[in-house]
């Protein structure tokens, strides 16, 4: 076994998790997937925690969206209400064996599917802000996600584990450092009563006053690096134009526009997808309002590979989701929908906070 994939393991259950004897932990991923799995698996039993596991299938899940009847498709089940409500750690590991297996299933059934379970979505990330459920999700390299990286396997493998820096003797020192770090960029932008986005093709304003910014340090999402808030739900007004393609329930939305006035999508397109995106935004009232505003600060991942766990963490970046606001921020928008689109500032891009420049070109202006 590669030794990072131990590593990893570790991490997940140590650092991020922060596993304790006696606790619930549900662990979903792919079958190509079970080496980080097992050592997962080997790890939270020695914490004294309850691991088991749920398998994630490609196959089974296209069978589903493509042929299920409308009842069956918003059909919950009582387990997977008192998984949500009762499970005390949920490992994710975000990987397919075919990036695209939802390609061609139609997005009206995707969105009466998603929507259906606004309310599980819901209850995880209330349960999550207030600390009552820990999660994670991470990646396995797969040929899938390295063929939409164009890169081979082991390219892939060896970015994977470096933008985790888990060719670290101690991974865990460097995300404690950036933690710190990344603490004080918080502190710092939480007196922002207004942030202006400006670009060649976007122009954008928003207002957080009151709403808290979050420092993401590898305890949800591994890579992580960003920092995070909630614009304020009927602030925004203007226009931004994403960078790269928006990748989400099996398709990529490419060039795509946004236009919003008093804190809501008033207008869209897209050259490719424009139909997946309507239906995607029209999903529920909560779908067209803005849930998350985001600089990316992972400067290991320097390249955009369709992959969003990668990609939202791009060091010179920022994105904004459609959608369900993180309560944690103080963020009040309720949606089944959370859509991170990501548009590039390295070129000429700048972030003012109340009138003035603090972020220039992907970089801050002031060294924290």
């Amino acid at each position: 076994m590669d030794p990072r994939i131990e590593k990893l393991a570790d991490v997940m259950v140590n650092y991020s998790l922060e596993l304790k004897q006696g606790q619930w932990v549900k662990v979903q991923g792919i079958n190509t997937a079970m080496p980080l799995i097992k050592a997962f698996f080997k790890k939270a039993l020695d914490a004294g925690a309850h691991p088991y596991y749920h398998a994630m299938v490609d196959d089974i899940e296209e069978i589903f969206m493509k042929y299920g009847s409308d009842e069956q498709l918003t059909f919950i089940s009582d387990i997977q209400k008192i998984e949500t409500e009762k499970v005390d750690a949920m490992f994710a590991i975000m990987a397919r064996d075919n990036s695209k297996y939802l390609s061609n299933v139609d997005p009206d059934r995707q969105a009466l599917a998603q929507g259906a379970r606004k309310d599980l979505f819901t209850k995880f990330m209330e349960r999550s802000a207030n600390g009552d459920l820990k999660w994670v999700g991470t990646m396995y390299p797969t040929i899938s996600a390295a063929q939409d990286a164009d890169m081979s396997l082991s390219e892939y493998e060896d970015f994977v584990y470096e933008a985790g820096h888990l060719n670290d003797d101690d991974p865990v020192v460097f995300w404690k450092s950036m933690s710190k770090t990344q603490d004080k960029q918080a502190e710092y932008h939480q007196g922002f009563r207004e942030i202006h986005v400006k670009s060649k093709d976007t122009d954008l304003k928003l207002k957080v006053e009151g709403r808290k910014w979050v420092n993401c340090d590898g305890k949800y999402n591994f890579p992580d690096g960003e920092i995070f808030t909630t614009p304020i739900e009927d602030s925004a007004n203007g226009h931004i134009v994403y960078t790269y393609p928006a990748c989400y329930g099996g398709r990529e939305v490419a060039n795509v526009r946004l236009e919003f006035k008093e804190g809501k999508l008033v207008d869209f397109s897209a050259d490719k997808n424009q139909d997946y995106l309507e239906k995607m935004v029209n999903m529920d009232e909560g779908a067209r309002i803005l849930g998350e505003f985001a600089i990316g600060t992972n400067y290991n991942i320097d390249k955009f590979t369709k992959n969003i766990l990668f990609d939202e963490k791009i060091g010179g970046t920022i994105h904004l989701a459609l959608g369900a606001a993180p309560p944690e921020t103080g963020g009040t928008n309720k949606s089944a929908l959370h859509w991170d689109m990501i548009c590039d500032l390295k070129d000429g891009g700048e972030l003012y906070g109340d009138g003035e420049v603090f972020y220039k070109d992907g970089k801050f202006m002031k060294e924290f």
